[in-house]
């Protein structure tokens, strides 16, 4: 992934944001040497969109049936459990 400061982000923008758009790099953004953000194209973005969508409703999928197997308690229940 090719790599550029925020000063040099902010002098090239419209170079950068087409390197993104036309030829689909993935650019990484530094600040003081370190990473902080990174200059993708949309369709890179939708796609970790999806995932963490898909990601999600794994972990929903996952405390279901946990709750199935487990069992579950109502909230005065918790409450009591935790003092409150």
């Amino acid at each position: 992934m090719t790599t550029v400061t925020a000063s040099n982000l902010k002098t090239s923008h419209s170079d950068i944001l087409g390197r993104v758009r036309y030829g689909h790099e993935r650019i990484t953004v530094t600040y003081h040497g370190k990473e902080i953000a990174a200059v993708v194209p949309m369709e890179d973005a939708r796609l970790l969109e999806k995932l963490e969508e898909m990601l999600d409703a794994l972990d929903a999928l996952e405390a279901i049936h946990e709750a199935e197997r487990d069992g579950t308690i109502s909230l005065a229940e918790l409450r009591a459990h935790l003092g409150r």
